[in-house]
């Protein structure tokens, strides 16, 4: 048996077994059996540290949240729009690095509060630029809800960078809709150049919150 096997089981143990097993069988295959088994243990003993499913998934999202924001150095000095643009990118890019990592995280709860010193610091940064403090929360929770519907809607087509699931052949479809020429131009748009779509819609969500509220 591994060191790893010999390591006491606590929730930090078994949030990442989960997500290491969450890229191998997606989240509707991730079964606290599955987990158990990984672990080598009895899927009884996961009981102790996670009463139910969600349970777990609210821990596996923290995890992916202090992972995020280990490696994110922001800047006081940032405008409100460069704060929102940064936290979004890197937003998405932790959610692409696991399989239905969107999934995972949207409607998951934050087990702890390792979230709120940054989330503070993006508030002072919305209401320093001219926001109410309602203002400031309505633009980062309508950017952070575009951000995980747009993840959502990617790794439905790419479920990790590199794959793609079938059925998303552009150019069979173009094929059967050549009858709707819009319509089947636009798959080009819309299943592929993911970067360059998130930054657009992204750029649009700004700009909408610029225009609503009134500051440049």
């Amino acid at each position: 048996m591994s060191s790893e096997k010999r390591a006491p089981l606590d929730r930090a143990r078994v949030a990442d077994t989960a997500l290491r097993l969450l890229n191998e069988v997606g989240l509707d295959g991730l079964t606290l059996r599955a987990i158990a088994r990984e672990l080598d243990v009895k899927a009884p003993a996961l009981y102790w540290h996670f009463k139910d499913k969600q349970a777990l998934l609210d821990e596996m999202a923290t995890e992916m949240y202090r992972r995020m924001a280990a490696g994110a150095a922001l800047d006081p000095a940032d405008t409100w729009r460069e704060r929102l643009l940064k936290t979004q990118r890197a937003l998405r890019a932790a959610l692409l690095g696991y399989r239905d990592g969107a999934k995972v995280f949207s409607g998951s709860r934050f087990t702890g509060i390792d979230h709120a010193a940054e989330l503070e610091a993006n508030l002072r940064v919305l209401t320093g630029a001219g926001l109410s403090l309602a203002q400031a929360v309505d633009a980062g929770r309508t950017a952070h809800a575009y951000t995980l519907g747009f993840v959502t809607e990617e790794q439905g087509v790419r479920p990790l960078p590199g794959e793609r699931r079938e059925g998303y052949d552009i150019g069979e479809r173009a094929r059967r809709m050549a009858g709707f020429p819009l319509a089947a131009e636009a798959g080009k748009l819309l299943f592929d150049d993911y970067d360059r779509q998130f930054e657009e819609g992204l750029a649009l969500v700004v700009a909408g919150i610029g225009a609503r509220y009134g500051i440049s």
